[in-house]
């Protein structure tokens, strides 16, 4: 399978200027079968969603579905998302048919004030697409790796990509990069980190996206505060190899995550 991850410099609170941004970027990038775009990609990290926020299946949601149909891929990235009386840093998985898996970010940014204004996720969430499993994380997910553990359902590892999308500032840099490589290594599995450049009214952001393999390496990666693609294959044959040669996931504690209230 071929993975194409996209990053880009977000227009504030800008989802025309930002969709049309990343059309672009689409267009001039090679086809693959997903596409990955970072957290909140239609409006930034928005503290403040109250008239910012999109209803589910709101306009920028739509802008996915017709980019995943027309390039016969996978699109995936989260957005700001009103649902009744709450808000969501919701993260879609659309696949080229228009149908959709969501996964509500867990971990709420709480020194910087995400979840006053945000709802937290209670589930996990895995979508399959073409015989591979991803695990859908955002952001500040990533430094929780319980929520992230791969484990063996009977002899049956739960997942094979673990997809992080994200607006990680620069000033924390290496804490990104050697995080992912731990998620890597600990649930051998591809990882895809996908972060945004650019500056809004808190931070900066330089990128550092990358794909790595289930050995921790990089598979490709985007230039450091450069708007660009990157694109890798996965081999599955590979990794199950691996996993069999190496069977650490065989010898790890037993464990249950299950549904949390708020």
């Amino acid at each position: 399978m071929k993975i194409a991850i996209l990053q880009h410099d977000i227009v504030w609170a800008s989802p025309t200027e930002n969709m049309t941004r990343l059309s672009q970027l689409l267009d001039n990038s090679p086809e693959a079968d997903l596409y990955v775009l970072p957290e909140m990609f239609a409006t930034g990290f928005i503290m403040e969603p109250e008239g910012v926020a999109e209803p589910d299946g709101g306009a920028s949601f739509v802008w996915m579905q017709q980019q995943a149909q027309q390039r016969n891929a996978a699109l995936a990235g989260s957005l700001c998302v009103k649902s009744g009386h709450h808000h969501y840093n919701r993260f879609y998985f659309v696949y080229p048919t228009g149908k959709v898996v969501c996964y509500d970010k867990r971990h709420l940014f709480a020194y910087g004030g995400e979840q006053r204004n945000y709802t937290a996720g209670k589930q996990r969430v895995v979508a399959e697409y073409k015989g591979v499993r991803f695990l859908l994380q955002v952001c500040y997910d990533l430094r929780f790796p319980v929520w992230s553990r791969n484990a063996l359902d009977n002899n049956e590892v739960l997942y094979d990509v673990a997809l992080y999308v994200a607006s990680w500032p620069a000033s924390r840099q290496f804490v990104w990069e050697q995080l992912l490589r731990a998620r890597a290594l600990e649930n051998q599995c591809y990882v895809v980190g996908v972060n945004r450049i650019g500056n809004d009214s808190a931070c900066q952001y330089q990128g550092g996206s990358v794909i790595l393999d289930a050995y921790g390496r990089t598979l490709a990666s985007c230039a450091d505060g450069e708007e660009q693609w990157a694109v890798a294959d996965i081999d599955m044959d590979k990794l199950k190899a691996f996993r069999s040669k190496f069977p650490v996931l065989a010898d790890a504690d037993h464990f249950e995550i299950r549904a949390l209230d708020n």
